[in-house]
């Protein structure tokens, strides 16, 4: 019996995994008030996309215990909580067939920071973990630390860039200084010797 269970099990595990579904979603998203900001979702799955995929996303506020329900796509239809603070300013841009329940929300205000949630069923696969992105919402975007850290990097490596141009530039001047006073050495030496030459030839023309 317990070699059986575990023959079972063996065979029962991978086909659990192979049937679960991944939700995909942002971390974390900055937005300015006034403006658009695109909430996107998307999933995995080892199944077909199924002309009963569906969509649901839930909505938290900063500060809040439970969640509400603001849209769901499901029967090739979208849905908007037509009570829910968002019942005027939601809009389904995804496009299922592509696995893509993103949602658009309009005219954001310091009200919407919270956790947005998203669901996503392709049936057979139905078993997953839903996926959450917080929503922050700025009167002015903060300059991310990855901006500034890649900023820095750039000045840095610009300024090498800047000090080995210089470092060869001036290897060049001097290496043209020295050739231009070594080929002047060369000149003045020869005609000296033309000088010389010419005196010695002068001297047998006219013995004295």
């Amino acid at each position: 019996k317990l070699t059986l269970r575990l023959i079972f099990l063996c065979l029962y595990a991978p086909a659990s995994q192979i049937t679960a579904i991944v939700v995909y979603t942002s971390w974390e998203r900055h937005a300015l008030v006034g403006s658009d900001v695109r909430l996107s979702c998307s999933f995995f799955s080892w199944q077909w996309t199924s002309p009963d995929v569906t969509f649901s996303w839930h909505y938290r506020p900063d500060g809040a215990k439970e969640g509400i329900a603001i849209f769901h796509y499901v029967g090739g239809a979208a849905y908007v909580d037509n009570k829910g603070p968002f019942r005027d300013r939601l809009e389904f841009v995804g496009n299922p067939s592509r696995r893509d329940g993103s949602i658009l929300i309009k005219n954001l205000d310091f009200s919407d920071n919270g956790t947005f949630t998203c669901d996503a069923k392709n049936p057979p696969d139905i078993a997953g973990r839903p996926s959450s992105v917080r929503l922050l919402v700025f009167e002015k975007v903060p300059v991310q630390a990855g901006v500034i850290t890649g900023a820095i990097i750039g000045v840095v490596l610009g300024l090498l860039i800047l000090i080995v141009a210089i470092y060869y530039l001036m290897r060049f001047l001097v290496a043209r200084r020295v050739f231009s006073l070594s080929m002047s050495k060369h000149g003045k030496k020869g005609k000296g010797k033309e000088g010389s030459q010419q005196k010695q030839a002068s001297a047998h023309l006219c013995p004295p």
